[in-house]
């Protein structure tokens, strides 16, 4: 019938072979890259965290921030892809179940970052089945891998492009579990902003054409998809591109979608972020346009059949609930760093829904936070940006101080005062400092954004005034450099030598005193910042790259109807592996480290009734 979905048995049946599988002669022994999957023939790399304070991609994500905001949305994929790619109005997984009749599915999001992480849930999600111990160590609940993998946002870390697809995603994911046995499990995916970057066209390219990514069929053609499960329960995948909407050839097609279903019917609604979070931690009576948006899907086009929403983008787990039993979860610790569970604040939702659990609890989380001030040994190369810019803002106040000590500071601010008179560009670049970092505050400092922003820049004005100072004072006086100048006050008494020793290791000095002291500065600005204010959440712990402290989702419909949601967590991730030589549907490496953690349960099983 015309408009009537397929099944998945309809377009590949369960005894069709994959790519891998015999489909004729038996290949040579040395082809093992089977046909059909989306990994490239390359050397593994294991890729460590992405360092976002290290200044080259300080650099990148700057400009990646600019590029999408100005052509991200007048560049809308998706509207092409509506035109060019037809896909058909729900993938029907509704006549499947196990042996035992349960159907069971995975959800997992934020994955792409550095190997340890995304492979350590990679390999959970690969292997034939978990054995999860609740927190009280008591109770175990054995869950098998579930036939449909979804990718819930931000599939790759930085950026999007296919090379950091295949270093990132690709190669973890295939290390975890290159091909499978039928029944194949299959992956469907919805875009997070960092898979936008690009304007989705590696997205599209991996995700939507059809291909086999690590054991797994890829069968949307869309950044969108509508999933029919069974006993009346549906999973709904949005794209809201860069946080900005829900496009008509999108809301047409899950309206199309919302016809097919019954008045019983369940959803569970994936999308890229969590606007409930966001909209609560914003503190304004009008929601957000993502927020109006999801508001939209669930009042005009889905109706009250929305029973779990599930978001990444927060890298963490966090439950809240209402007393109509809808949950809102987000669950975004696919492998990228950790974000704090206490920042932003969202104890109460708009809705009234609270929270009830959080992974790790905002005890730790508050504690992982002080390792700001060691901001140096997490972002080491950090601190070249900052010793750049000490010595920047030392030459151009530069003043002849080597010779004044502690006890004549009035003398020395005396003297860069006049230099720095003398030298309009000095105060522009003090200007620039402060204003800045000022305008580069968080907005959720609120009213305390501007003065806690110029603080921060103050702070380093004037330690690079201190540092300076010292740098050319040790020079001149401990070191004897150029202790006597000529009369003019331009020149070294004791020739050009010494003047250019003067000004070499006042520089270097200077320097290395600025890649020291401007990280523990700006690490003791977010560690207040996030601890006290619940801002720079996002910098305070994306400097830190914590591989740790990750999560996923296992879902299982029983033969009752009921949905129960498995929250797995993994506190330490591995960071030694050792080669297992099994098979390639099996992972590739075993842990090898003693002080990894086994998965476990972050709270008992979720129980969600029709």
């Amino acid at each position: 019938m015309a408009g009537e979905p397929l099944r998945p048995e309809a377009e590949r049946p369960y005894d069709a072979p994959a790519p891998w599988e015999e489909q004729g002669p038996t290949p040579p022994p040395q082809v093992v890259r089977e046909r059909g999957s989306a990994t490239a023939t390359k050397p593994q790399k294991h890729a460590d965290m992405v360092r976002w304070l290290h200044p080259t991609q300080v650099l990148r994500t700057g400009l990646d921030a600019v590029v999408a905001t100005v052509f991200g949305a007048r560049a809308d994929h998706r509207l092409i892809e509506a035109v060019v790619r037809p896909q058909q109005p729900y993938f029907d997984y509704s006549e499947e179940s196990g042996a035992d009749g349960d159907f069971w599915l995975d959800y997992v999001s934020d994955i792409g970052d550095g190997w340890d992480s995304t492979y350590a849930v990679a390999r959970l999600l690969a292997l034939p089945e978990l054995r999860l111990p609740e927190e009280d160590g008591r109770t175990a609940h054995v869950t098998p891998r579930g036939r449909v993998l979804v990718f819930g946002g931000d599939e790759v870390y930085p950026g999007a492009s296919r090379e950091t697809y295949e270093e990132r995603t690709v190669q973890p994911y295939e290390a975890a579990m290159r091909r499978s046995q039928a029944p194949h499990p299959d992956l469907f995916v919805i875009p997070g902003n960092h898979d936008w970057y690009d304007g989705l066209s590696a997205f599209m390219r991996l995700f939507c054409a059809q291909r086999w990514v690590a054991g797994r069929r890829t069968k949307q053609s869309r950044s969108y998809f509508a999933l029919k499960l069974p006993k009346n329960w549906w999973l709904i995948g949005t794209d809201v591109q860069l946080n900005s909407d829900i496009d008509v050839p999108q809301v047409e097609y899950f309206r199309h979608v919302a016809e097919q279903m019954g008045p019983d019917d369940r959803v569970i609604l994936c999308n890229a972020e969590p606007a409930w979070v966001l909209a609560a931690a914003a503190r304004r009576a009008k929601g957000s346009y993502l927020e109006n948006n999801l508001e939209y899907l669930e009042e005009k086009v889905l109706g009250r059949r929305i029973a779990v929403f599930l978001a990444g983008d927060l890298h963490h787990y966090r439950r809240h609930e209402d007393d109509t039993g809808q949950h809102r979860i987000t669950a975004g610790g696919g492998g990228a760093f950790m974000h704090p569970t206490h920042a932003p604040a969202a104890p109460v939702l708009r809705d009234g829904s609270t929270l009830r659990k959080s992974f790790p609890d905002e005890a730790t989380s508050r504690k992982l936070a002080r390792k700001n001030l060691f901001l140096i040994r997490y972002s080491p190369l950090f601190g070249l940006i900052t010793g750049l810019w000490y010595l920047l803002l030392a030459l151009a106040a530069y003043a002849e101080v080597g010779s004044l000590g502690l006890s004549r500071l009035p003398e020395v601010v005396t003297a860069v005062a006049n230099s720095m008179v003398n030298r309009p560009w000095t105060l522009i670049l003090g200007m620039v400092t402060v204003g800045g970092l000022a305008g580069l505050a968080d907005a959720a400092l609120g009213k305390w954004r501007a003065l806690l922003g110029g603080l921060h820049g103050a702070a380093h004005i004037v330690a690079a005034f201190f540092i300076a100072w010292g740098a050319t004072y040790f020079t001149v006086t401990r070191l004897g450099v150029c202790p006597v100048l000529t009369a003019d006050g331009a020149h070294c008494a004791d020739g050009w030598l010494h003047l250019a020793g003067k000004f070499f290791f006042s520089c270097a000095f200077t320097f290395v005193g600025g890649f020291l002291v401007g990280p523990f500065i700006t690490g003791v600005y977010l560690w207040l910042s996030v601890n006290f204010f619940g801002a720079h959440s996002n910098e305070a712990f994306g400097s830190l790259a914590l591989p740790d402290w990750k999560n996923f989702l296992r879902m299982r419909i029983g033969k009752d109807g009921a949905l129960t949601i498995y929250p797995v967590g993994l506190e330490r991730v591995p960071r030694k592996w050792k080669p297992t030589g099994a098979g390639p549907m099996s992972p590739a490496f075993d842990p090898d480290d003693p002080r990894a953690t086994e998965p476990f349960l972050i709270e008992p099983p979720i129980r969600v009734c029709r």
